[in-house]
């Protein structure tokens, strides 16, 4: 019936994606060294534009807009608002690319 293949989930309905509904201390640990990351190239960036008396519109805009990772509270740090879950949140583990972008703000009052 199955040929060589054993039976199991997989093959019965197709590809299986397991993820678990909360992020592992490894996946949390790694995230907040991502946004420690971006909040030093902003630092950075911002320090050797100042040193040569120039601004950037856009780093202004970025320091305004985004918290840094340490005033950030843990539900904005591993959550992101989902506006089809129940409680409007999900894990950022679940969002599609959410290594390669910084997801930080929320709507208001989420």
């Amino acid at each position: 019936m199955f040929g060589p293949f054993k039976p199991t989930n997989p093959v019965f309905s197709g590809l299986l994606w397991k993820i678990p509904w909360r992020m592992s201390a490894g996946q949390k640990y790694r995230q907040r060294k991502r946004l420690q990351g971006v909040d030093q190239v902003i630092a950075t960036v911002e320090e050797g534009l100042k040193s040569k008396g120039l601004t950037c519109k856009t780093l202004d805009r970025l320091k305004a807009e985004l918290p840094k990772e340490s005033d950030m509270p843990a539900r904005d740090k591993y959550t992101t608002f989902h506006r089809r879950s129940p409680g409007y949140r999900i894990g950022l583990h679940k969002v599609a690319k959410w290594t390669k972008t910084s997801i930080r703000t929320n709507p208001k009052g989420f």
